[in-house]
């Protein structure tokens, strides 16, 4: 199965950002071992006309292709046991293949879910190559970070520090709704500051990676 590419003459995400739609993902995962570890969970938040859709949220298990570590379940909390009967990892590809249809994908720490969602779908045969707005990148170009602190502003941190609930933390859904709010308010604030569209965004955090195409290829 292939994905294909609607080819535009006018690039769509040039239009102000709010008239864009996203799909904002977070995944729990087996382990942080990008070529080992796999998907259990993910969540799914839809933004439209700058507003999350919570009508539209999906959360669903994913049954792994390798042993949790003891750290990972630490932290989701979710044992073997409870994903032992889980739909397969090509159920979540389709899943979020069709959810990614014509629509820029957010996350925090975006490289993480990048990395695993493209081993996933190469294995369910689709090419992972969508837009992609990493929320860290944009607390970055704010001026939002910890004092003294290295890499990426955590996430509970920086809805925190931005004045936002921190939803369900360390459940991929409870974790994409606050990255969808944190993308908002990083959003509203970058566009007084001349990011005012879907794409200057994408380019300011990964560049130009296209347009998922539906799954069938329509």
């Amino acid at each position: 199965m292939t994905v294909r590419w609607r080819r535009r003459r006018e690039d769509p995400l040039r239009k102000p950002w709010r008239q864009s739609e996203y799909l904002v993902v977070d995944l729990e995962t087996t382990g942080l071992d990008l070529k080992i570890d796999t998907i259990v969970s993910y969540g799914a938040v839809v933004i439209r006309d700058g507003r999350v859709i919570t009508a539209e949220s999906v959360y669903d298990l994913v049954r792994p292709r390798s042993a949790m570590s003891p750290e990972a379940i630490a932290v989701h909390t979710l044992r073997p046991a409870d994903v032992a009967d889980a739909p397969p990892p090509d159920a979540a590809v389709h899943t979020l293949a069709a959810l990614m249809t014509d629509r820029v994908v957010v996350a925090h720490s975006a490289w993480v879910e990048q990395a695993f969602l493209t081993r996933a779908f190469r294995d369910a045969g689709i090419r992972f190559r969508v837009p992609l707005i990493d929320t860290a990148a944009l607390a970055r170009a704010c001026g939002t970070a910890p004092a003294g602190q290295r890499g990426d502003a955590g996430l509970e941190w920086l809805a925190t520090a931005l004045g936002l609930p921190v939803v369900d933390p360390h459940h991929a859904l409870g974790d994409a709704v606050t990255t969808a709010q944190v993308f908002l308010v990083l959003a509203s604030r970058l566009s007084g500051r001349g990011y005012d569209t879907a794409r200057s965004l994408v380019d300011l955090t990964c560049g130009d990676r296209g347009l998922l195409s539906s799954p069938s290829g329509r």
